[in-house]
């Protein structure tokens, strides 16, 4: 009985060690998961309360990895992205009244404070003003009060605009144009005069627009190192339609700045000015109450874009220029070279070369057979070209067609050395065969075929 008891107290104390080392093991067991789960959302590990023999290193999660950024491909016309638009480009349409000048002025002022806060040494220039219809002068007492230099210059030439902006890239913080419109009729006009005609044609539009021409004015206004305000007059934009009557007639789509077709698209910030008449319960008193009313058109940021804004300044504006990469580098598009070398010529564009060819082919031959400059000879060079060509050689090298060049050639080739000339072949495959239209002899009995 004693034994039983002892065996029984025996059991009952290894069963309660067990417990405790059952319980011990499964909180470090515990801790340990926990600690893992920690390390592996990226917390700091926590020191184990039992220390480990050997430190086991985890494999590395995701977030520890090292990942090399990828290798840029280089391209001499391709480079990493970044802002390069260092000076704002801004544009002013509107009507008589709209605001357009003091919008332009208010702008002008403010955007040079601002860039004397942020310590660029060009905001110290004077500001240009290339005055089309002598707006700079209403304008003199603000730049005055805010101590701010403005240069004018009175024209309305296309030649005198270009030569502004270089002078302002140079000598000036800023530009104002107003209004553009000036210049490009001027071209126009001049365009007109230097071809002694009152209207222009089709083909002239090719060469407006060019190099020689209005482009002069547009590539300088996107690459310039300077901060171009110009202003424009307003125009309707209008297209055509045709009416269920089936007459064409003329429908106001919206707003155009008057002067090139495309300049409008050049700014990066466009906007229309509006004078809009408010307090209309008041006009019985006799008192009418206007605002210049500013609709942003077009913001390339579009941080502003439709914004509609009465009585603007340059606060107003400021969203769109803070993104400027001002003080930096400044590129715009690149205007060298072209692609020439790419273009096929057609064959058509060959025939003022094979006419020079076939020319020079034609007094070859006369001088091998007739090289003498005896009166003799010369005779006999006339008398050869009037048999073959029918003309004298001045009529022949200015109005001869390549085809009759070559023909001609080819009856003096025969002549003086015996033989058709390389032309012959190519002539024939030319030579239209004609139309066998007679009307067929049915008079004649037919003829009996043999058995």
């Amino acid at each position: 009985m004693e034994d039983r008891t002892n065996h029984n107290a025996l059991a009952d104390q290894l069963a309660a060690r067990l417990r405790a080392e059952t319980s011990e093991l499964t909180a470090t067991r515990i801790a340990e998961i926990e600690a893992f789960e920690k390390r592996a959302a990226g917390a700091a590990p926590r020191k184990s309360k039992r220390p480990t023999p050997t430190a086991v290193r985890r494999p590395p999660t995701s977030q520890t990895i090292h990942q090399e950024k990828p290798s840029m491909p280089t391209h001499h016309l391709f480079t990493p992205a970044q802002i390069t638009a260092a000076y704002l480009k801004m544009g002013i349409m509107g009507k008589q009244g709209g605001g357009k000048t003091k919008t332009a002025g208010k702008v002008t002022r403010g955007l040079i404070k601002h860039l004397k806060k942020l310590g660029l040494s060009y905001a110290s220039k004077p500001v240009a003003f290339y005055d089309t219809e002598t707006g700079s002068d209403f304008l003199v007492p603000d730049f005055e009060a805010d101590g701010i230099p403005l240069m004018v210059a009175k024209s309305r030439t296309l030649k005198d605009l270009v030569e502004a902006i270089d002078w302002a890239e140079k000598e000036a913080s800023a530009l104002i144009i107003d209004s553009i419109t000036h210049p490009y009729r001027e071209m126009i006009a001049a365009f007109l005069r230097k071809k002694n005609r009152s209207f222009l044609q089709i083909d002239d539009w090719q060469y407006l627009k060019g190099d020689h021409g209005w482009q002069m004015f547009t590539d300088r206004f996107i690459n310039s190192n300077l901060h171009i305000i110009m202003c424009g007059r307003a125009g309707d934009d209008l297209d055509q339609y045709t009416d269920e009557n089936g007459k064409r007639q003329l429908e106001k789509v919206g707003v155009k700045m008057k002067t090139e077709s495309e300049t409008g698209f050049e700014p990066s910030l466009l906007i229309e000015m509006k004078l809009i008449e408010q307090n209309a319960m008041e006009k019985a008193a006799r008192k009418r109450t206007f605002v210049n009313r500013a609709i942003v058109v077009k913001d390339r940021w579009d941080v502003i874009n439709g914004d509609e804004i009465d009585n603007p300044d340059f606060a107003d504006f400021l969203p769109h220029i803070e993104r400027l990469a001002l003080g930096g580098t400044h590129v715009g598009f690149r205007n060298t070279g072209d692609s020439t070398a790419i273009l096929k010529t057609e064959k058509r564009d060959w025939q003022p070369v094979q006419r020079k060819i076939v020319l020079d082919e034609i007094k070859d031959i006369l001088l091998m057979h007739v090289p003498g400059q005896a009166a003799a000879d010369k005779q006999r060079r006339v008398i050869l070209l009037k048999e073959h060509f029918s003309a004298g050689w001045v009529e022949i090298e200015e109005t001869f067609d390549l085809l009759t060049l070559r023909a001609g050639y080819d009856s003096l080739h025969q002549e003086l050395e015996g033989k058709p000339s390389r032309y012959a072949a190519a002539m024939e495959a030319e030579i239209v065969p004609p139309i066998a239209d007679d009307i067929p002899d049915h008079s004649k009995a037919p003829v009996q075929a043999a058995a």
